[in-house]
């Protein structure tokens, strides 16, 4: 078995974040991104059904998912929730140890703080451009 997993969990998108949350204060993921809005289709007691959901990707070590299932379980609304577990077999080893909890050493802070400031200016010439744009009207 792999050290390291990502569980998919389909949810209301009302409960998805609580969960979410839920997930990574209790340490049983390590991240979980929220994919709002997607449309699911399945045969629910004899009959298809159409929902729009919220998919979680809950990143976690893998001698956490019997814990993180049971979690999800138990605030879960659905009867029967989907949650599907799949090892990760490789990836960047940087995130990878990150998963596991290991400090993670940024070697260039500079170019982090450059690249921030050059979104930062971005988004104010957007904003600036928008804001221009709502006057005109």
């Amino acid at each position: 078995m792999s050290k390291h997993c990502i569980t998919y969990i389909t949810t209301p998108t009302e409960v998805a974040e609580r969960i979410a949350s839920t997930l990574v204060e209790e340490e049983l993921a390590v991240c979980v991104n929220i994919i709002e809005d997607i449309k699911s289709v399945y045969r629910w007691e004899g009959k298809v059904e159409i929902g729009h959901e919220s998919l979680l990707m809950a990143k976690s070590m893998s001698d956490n998912v019997e814990a993180l299932i049971e979690k999800v379980r138990d605030i879960h609304p659905y009867e029967v929730p989907e949650i599907i577990t799949t090892d990760i077999t490789t990836g960047n080893q940087d995130y990878l140890d990150f998963l596991s909890g290991k400090e993670i050493v940024v070697d260039d802070l500079e170019e982090l703080d450059d690249f921030d400031e050059e979104s930062t200016d971005s988004d104010d010439e957007l904003e600036a451009e928008e804001d221009k744009a709502e006057v005109e009207e």
